[in-house]
């Protein structure tokens, strides 16, 4: 993989040396010995050396199976199902894990080759259990389709009839089901490499290595941020999100309930492609569309409340820095953004001594869980009891966020049920729509109109430059100094990206601002969030007033509910759609969004930060700390 292009940092990777990603320096273009000549299949190429041999097929297009291996980790060479034949090696290679530092020779297929291969397959579903129709990887497990593409058609080595495992149900998002597990390490290497949390590892030896939390505990005692990436990333069925489509349909079906959905900005992105649509298709006004049909009394548009989120977490920063500069307070700055509830839970285990420096406003979807049982109800004359609110987000940590004990501030649970992507997809298939060929249609108001500003939240730099559009323009009364309000040093895909605006002049109320140079950073995935915070623990972060962090690769376009495969490549193309799509909305700055300035005419009367907004629209965090729970789960039930 690209160095560039990892999410996770090598210099500051917690994981252990045995497991940190391997890889050959490769020398420099055009210096002597840069490249060296291998033939794969009978073609020659040049390739840079230290090239691995999996890399070098790939580059003419010749495809060599794999299950270990993902675009975004670290090598690991531990399934042997990409072997190869190398010419004079006595044994088959590893494909993924061999680089190439002289010449060679290699055949990719050969009778050797595809019998190594299917016994490795067969080896692997000696202990697999599990019925795949019932399986929710069911048409998407490489594991199935390895098994598919070569021919097993029974069981040459055994198979385990009964599981060796309980299930571990314990965590509002993620559910373990080690029974399915084939032990590939992919959720180990993505849970301490891409994300630095470390809650997975690899544990015993031979016939009984299995894949563990620390001392057994369930997933909801220990440090698990509920990110979900360790499911994107699992090759079967043994990770899954917890699933609440049955009572979301039972919800629908029940006349006395008045159903709604909110629809977050970068599921509209990816959906798609769970129906065959490329990566970086947008399907917004179709999905409307669906969710209608399914039985949804209104379908809103999360982008409202993240417009609400720019009023009041950027009003917030507003009054801190006037705190500070003026009323000489000593106030926790740079204030962090906290939209994404896998980085708040990350830093109240990791860091909770710092929570002070996240912004108070709740997340856009439970800002929405608030407003629709409150100001949404007056007006439509609804008892809020009878609302069941339901949220389409990319990401499975939503489902615990809408579980915390303080998101009820409505006086009712805001948020009732979260659906990831991938689950809503599956509803609308049961219902055998064709999403793409849907009609296209509307949001429903007051709560359906979101700006453009609120639509990039879904992709890293987001939020800081929804913010600083909003926030630039109220203290300097004109628009950010960028062509169409592209605010390019805050976008993109590095782990961490910074910026500097200098406010030239002000308005007569935040004239201490003038001359002021605001400097505001933008860290996507927990392995940067990690940097950052030691940079801030170290002093490092004193000149900073602003910054955004986004708990998953690529921010919640790369959330773990996402749809499966993802790759830097498939978040690319969905940022892209993004952007696209945000150019052509009516409105792009969140300030300017009409029924924002209706709701704080109509409702939160006092304005950003005033009683009522801080009431139901901010809340605060629990310092955790690294406890660990006391009960045991994940007992093996029968010997290997």
């Amino acid at each position: 993989m690209d160095k560039k292009k990892r999410p996770f940092s090598e210099k500051t990777s917690r994981a252990p040396v045995s497991q940190r990603p391997q890889s050959f320096e490769k020398t420099a273009k055009g210096a002597l010995g840069a490249t060296v000549k291998v033939i794969i299949d009978d073609i020659e190429l040049h390739v840079p050396m230290g090239t691995t041999i999996l890399e070098a097929a790939k580059s003419i297009n010749v495809n060599i199976p794999t299950l270990c291996q993902h675009d975004d980790l670290c090598l690991a060479g531990v399934c042997r199902v990409c072997i190869v034949e190398v010419e004079d090696q006595k044994t088959l290679q590893a494909s993924c894990a061999y680089p190439i530092t002289v010449p060679i020779k290699v055949k990719t297929y050969s009778p050797k080759v595809r019998r190594g291969r299917r016994n490795i397959i067969q080896l692997l579903l000696r202990n697999h259990y599990g019925e795949c129709y019932s399986c929710s990887k069911n048409n998407n497990c490489e594991l199935q389709s390895l098994a598919k593409e070569y021919g097993v058609k029974s069981y040459t080595f055994g198979h385990i009839e009964e599981p060796r495992y309980e299930q571990d149900n314990s965590s509002y998002s993620v559910e373990r089901d080690m029974n399915k597990c084939v032990l590939c390490r992919r959720c180990v290497r993505t849970c301490i490499d891409l994300q630095e949390v470390g809650v997975l590892e690899a544990v015993e030896k031979g016939a009984e290595t299995r894949i563990a939390t620390y001392l057994d505990k369930p997933l909801n005692d220990v440090i698990c941020i509920n990110c979900g990436q360790c499911i994107n990333r699992c090759p079967t069925g043994a990770l899954k999100a917890k699933d609440p489509a049955e009572e979301v349909w039972a919800a629908i079906d029940d006349p006395a309930k008045h159903v709604i959905i909110q629809t977050a900005p970068s599921p509209r992105a990816a959906i798609g492609e769970e129906f065959g649509l490329a990566p970086g298709t947008s399907v917004t006004k179709q999905l409307n569309t669906a969710l209608r049909r399914m039985g949804f009394d209104k379908v809103f548009d999360t982008n409202f409340t993240a417009d609400l989120t720019i009023m009041e977490e950027g009003t917030e920063l507003l009054l801190k820095l006037r705190d500070v500069l003026v009323n000489k307070k000593k106030i926790a700055l740079p204030q962090f953004t906290s939209c994404s509830p896998g980085w708040v839970k990350y830093i109240e285990h990791f860091y909770p001594d710092k929570l002070g420096h996240v912004s108070t406003a709740k997340s856009p979807q439970q800002m929405f869980g608030a407003i629709v049982k409150t100001w949404y109800a007056e007006r439509e004359g609804i008892d809020p009891a009878d609302i069941v609110s339901v949220s389409l987000m990319p990401c499975s940590a939503k489902k615990f966020e809408c579980e915390r004990p303080e998101m009820d501030d409505s006086g009712f649970k805001d948020v009732d049920f979260a659906l990831t992507t991938r689950e809503l997809a599956g509803m609308i298939k049961e219902c055998g729509m064709d999403l793409p060929n849907l009609p296209k249609s509307e949001f429903d108001n007051p709560l359906g109109t979101g700006t453009g500003a609120a639509l990039i939240f879904g992709t890293t730099g987001g939020v800081m430059e929804a913010a600083i559009r909003t926030v630039y323009e109220i203290v300097t009364g004109e628009e950010v100094p960028f062509n169409k309000l592209r605010v390019t040093p805050v976008r993109g895909t590095e782990g961490i990206r910074e910026a500097a605006l200098p406010v030239k002049k002000a308005k007569k109320e935040w004239k201490f601002l003038e001359g002021v140079t605001l400097k505001v950073m933008v860290g996507h995935g927990t392995a940067n969030a990690k940097k950052i915070m030691d940079m801030l623990c170290r002093g490092e972060l004193s000149g900073y007033h602003f910054i955004e962090i986004m708990a998953c690769p690529g921010g919640c376009l790369g959330g773990g509910g996402q749809p499966i495969p993802t790759s830097p490549e498939i978040r690319e193309a969905r940022a892209k759609a993004i952007y696209k799509e945000e150019e052509g909305l009516p409105y792009r700055k969140s300030h300017e969004n009409p029924f924002i300035k209706l709701i704080y005419k109509e409702f939160l009367k006092e304005g950003p930060c005033g009683d009522l907004s801080h009431k139901l629209l901010h809340t605060k965090y629990t310092p955790r700390g690294k406890w660990i729970g006391k009960k045991k789960v994940a007992k093996r039930l029968i010997a290997v």
